[in-house]
């Protein structure tokens, strides 16, 4: 039997990998739809926005300091239903993986101290929350509904931002966050409907909006 030229078949498994990769993503756009939240590739090119914040016991969280570990950018705030929602499974996320390995920093946009300090501690929420009580670095990462969480890779590159509501310990996150260790490419681009320029949600469906709020 004839083999092929090698580069032949290494364009062969090439693409039988990326059949594969857009197979997957396929099934990760179903049931991100199904669910009601929206995932979009973070914009090749993009500058990642420097990253500098202080937590309710003072101390200043750097992302160039967390190099070497995933991180989850997760944008919150109190009065946020679908973002207090899906915060017991972003703390369970983190339980699960460890801080070694994966870092989960919950940002609050625009409260004060006390109203976050009298929440964290009602709830037993145990996250490092930082605050952002200009709501700056909501804008640099382009986080214009809540919640919003960028994804990060372990050599500090974003990969993703997914808006609303996520079960954070199901199959369908830990497709997104798994590559995150590897340094693996994720092939989620497009699991989403279409959004212009981080604004709006009107081309959202009714259950993905329904996941999401907007500041009043």
């Amino acid at each position: 039997m004839n083999q092929a030229p090698l580069p032949r078949r290494q364009a062969l498994k090439r693409l039988a990998a990326w059949g594969a990769g857009a197979a997957a993503a396929s099934s990760l756009l179903a049931q991100a739809r199904a669910e009601g939240y929206d995932v979009k590739p973070w914009p090749p090119g993009l500058a990642v926005p420097p990253l500098e914040a202080t937590d309710l016991q003072g101390k200043v969280w750097r992302l160039a300091d967390l190099r070497g570990r995933a991180v989850l950018l997760n944008f919150w705030a109190s009065w946020c239903e679908p973002c207090r929602a899906e915060m017991p499974t972003l703390q369970q996320l983190a339980e699960i993986y460890g801080p070694e390995k994966l870092v989960v920093l919950a940002i609050n946009f625009k409260e004060g101290a006390r109203k976050i300090t009298q929440y964290v501690q009602s709830t037993g929420m145990n996250l490092p929350v930082l605050l952002d009580t200009s709501g700056e670095i909501a804008r640099q990462w382009g986080a214009s509904v809540f919640p919003t969480t960028i994804l990060i890779d372990s050599e500090g590159r974003p990969r993703q931002r997914v808006r609303g509501e996520v079960d954070w310990t199901g199959r369908a996150a830990a497709s997104l966050v798994e590559p995150l260790f590897l340094g693996l490419p994720q092939r989620a681009s497009g699991v989403s409907t279409a959004r212009s320029n981080n604004k709006a949600t009107s081309t959202l469906s009714a259950q993905q909006a329904s996941n999401m709020a907007t500041p009043a």
